[in-house]
This record gives structure tokens, sequence and C-alpha cells, in this order.
């Protein structure tokens, strides 16, 4: 039997301010909206949600964490999660590259 849930998760580190840090996440919070994804901000963490998908943005004083997790939807739709980690972390490397 196949799990029910596919979960992706990526930390990004970097050495920015935490204000600072949430204002370069606003690059990936664009993307994710693209494909009918939320999130919803209660300080330095969000709630993701979308159809078939759920997770969660962290901003901690070094790192960036994002949890994207797959329902059976999202996979029936043909979500591959390993293609979903590289382009989280490619969005994230570029939004925390040294300008």
């Amino acid at each position: 039997m196949l799990p029910t849930m596919s979960e992706v998760r990526v930390s990004q580190p970097h050495n920015v301010s935490v204000d600072d840090a949430r204002a370069r996440i606003q690059s990936f919070e664009e993307m994710i909206k693209k494909y009918g994804v939320s999130a919803a901000w209660s300080g330095n963490q969000a709630t993701l949600k979308g159809t078939g998908v759920s997770g969660s943005i962290a901003i901690h004083p070094k790192s960036v964490d994002v949890v994207v997790k797959l329902g059976m939807m999202a996979r029936a739709l043909g979500v591959d999660a390993a293609k979903l980690e590289s382009s989280i972390k490619k969005r994230l490397q570029a939004a925390f590259a040294p300008a």
C-alpha cells in the first residue's frame, strides 16, 4: 500500500536578519501562489495550504525551513516530490544569494 502523504523538507541557511529573511522569502511565496498555495503568517511562521498540499515556513535566526506535505490529490495530479524539492532549493538559494 502506498503512503498517503509525501513530505519535502528544505532548510536554507542565511546570514541576514529575521526581518530581511522574511522579505526575501516573498519571491518564494509568489511562486507558490501560482500553484494555488497560500501562506498564512503568524510571527515568523507560516502555514501553507492548497489543494492536496499543506506545510509550513519557519524563519529562524540562521535558517529558513520549508516543509511541504503532498497529499494523495497532489500526487494524483502528478506532483513529483523530488522535482518539488529541487525547485524549492533553487528558489531559496536564489532568494538568499549574496547581492
